[in-house]
């Protein structure tokens, strides 16, 4: 089981374990969300752009954050809803062969006790392979209470 909502505070820092990007990754989000964009799936167009090469999709990146987040198994079990995404910036471009992995700060915790649980402000950082910075912001979510023991 993952961490309840009483397990959190302020300051806890997670970091998770790390994934390689492939070009696998991006044409299955293609296929998933149906944005072809030619920055991300045609070799020779992404040369001309300011990148060079093709970038994997912005929103691949948090996805793929948010799963390496998942597999920590912090909220295993315990996560009621991703609430709200706010402020994300995407600072850098990921390519493919790009490795990242994410890191949690819990910056807020709110006690909801109508949902039996409370709100969790999670700053996430998805980082590369050299550590740069290439996607931050701040997750909402909602988690359950520890159950009361008899």
């Amino acid at each position: 089981m993952g961490l309840y909502f009483e397990e959190f505070e302020v300051g806890q820092t997670v970091k998770t374990l790390s994934r390689t990007v492939g070009e696998d990754a991006i044409n299955n989000f293609a296929g998933l969300t149906g944005d072809y964009n030619q920055i991300h799936t045609d070799a020779e167009f992404a040369k001309s752009t300011p990148f060079g090469q093709r970038i994997a999709h912005g929103l691949l990146g948090i996805s793929v954050g948010v799963g390496l987040i998942m597999r920590t198994g912090l909220l295993e079990g315990t996560v009621l809803a991703f609430r709200e995404i706010q402020e994300w910036k995407f600072v850098k471009p990921i390519f493919i062969g790009d490795t990242i992995h994410a890191v949690l700060t819990v910056a807020e915790t709110k006690a909801m006790p109508r949902i039996g649980g409370g709100a969790i402000i999670a700053v996430v950082e998805i980082r590369n392979q050299k550590d740069e910075t290439v996607q931050k912001g701040t997750l909402n979510l909602l988690m359950l209470s520890k159950p009361k023991q008899d």
